[in-house]
């Protein structure tokens, strides 16, 4: 086979397009990777990422299959033990891993970490990488596609696997349209520190206006999540911490002290259908935007 003939060719190097290259590749497959940037090293002494993902047993389980796990486990991650969800007081549900015979739920992990996890494992299962690298054209031919990228090379592959994201170029080159509609929320997403270690449960609040969640990461370190009207979200990066902290009543009562934000971010929310024009197979899409910023007042 020459070097520019795949069996597979992923477009997009993130958590799903690359979790799907190590397996393939595991499988034998000759697969390659286009994918704008790598992700960064991951530093020991850095600020947990703002995107954190709870990553339930099966994802584990599925994870360490692939040989990631070790990887993920050797930077960081904090497992969680329980879990509550509620509406109102008298409407609730808690999961508990010792009931269930688990030694936990799942752990969180930061999207970086995984990123980068998956991404050394990539690198040493011998995955063809292109990188930088952005995909210019999509045809089909023989049977096939031809991949060409920005820089002029041209890959031919039996099968594309479009794991672009949500403004996938696959899917629009592919001529596969969408239906979508805006749920009319952004999402403020807050990395703090607490005043007592974050422990190991994680709860989630749904209220009319969205849902609201406490994150528990590693140490005193956790994540916040609070979703409201776009004006409400703008509102609320614009107020010093102590008149924000007043919006919390949730973390306290169960036990969670937050002292001070570290970092913030905003992402709005909607969701797409996605179809085939040749399939009747629909696909639900989630698309965040999410730029990092400071919290207001802080240097």
């Amino acid at each position: 086979m020459q070097d520019n003939q795949f069996d597979v060719v992923i477009v997009g190097g993130g958590m799903v397009g690359a979790a799907l290259a190590c397996g393939l590749t595991q499988q034998h497959f000759r697969v390659a990777v286009i994918e704008r940037a790598e992700p960064a090293p991951f530093e020991a002494d850095s600020d947990p990422d703002l995107r954190i993902s709870a990553i339930g047993s099966s994802s584990v389980a599925l994870l360490k299959q692939l040989n990631v796990w070790p990887r993920v486990d050797a930077m960081r991650s904090a497992p969680y033990r329980r879990l509550e969800t509620w509406e109102w007081q008298a409407a609730q549900v808690s999961f508990d891993a010792a009931s269930l015979g688990l030694p936990e739920l799942g752990f969180m992990v930061e999207n970086s970490v995984l990123q980068r996890a998956l991404w050394e494992e990539m690198q040493s299962l011998g995955v063809t990488c292109y990188c930088p690298a952005t995909l210019e054209n999509l045809q089909p031919e023989n049977g096939g596609w031809r991949v060409d990228l920005n820089d002029g090379v041209a890959l031919h592959t039996r099968l594309v696997v479009g794991a672009d994201g949500a403004n996938s170029q696959v899917r629009q080159m592919a001529g596969i349209g969408i239906h979508g509609w805006s749920y009319a929320q952004s999402c403020l997403l807050i990395s703090v520190t607490c005043e007592h270690p974050a422990g190991d449960a994680t709860w989630q609040h749904f209220t009319p206006q969205g849902p609201r969640a406490f994150l528990p990461l590693y140490g005193n370190r956790a994540s916040l999540v609070w979703y409201d009207a776009p004006a409400r979200v703008r509102s609320c990066r614009r107020c010093r911490w102590p008149s924000w902290k007043k919006r919390l009543p949730a973390t306290s009562r169960r036990g969670w002290d937050v002292s001070k934000p570290m970092r913030q971010g905003v992402f709005r929310w909607c969701v797409a259908m996605l179809h085939a024009m040749s399939c009747q197979d629909w696909r639900w899409l989630a698309m965040p935007r999410i730029p990092l910023t400071r919290w207001p007042g802080r240097a």
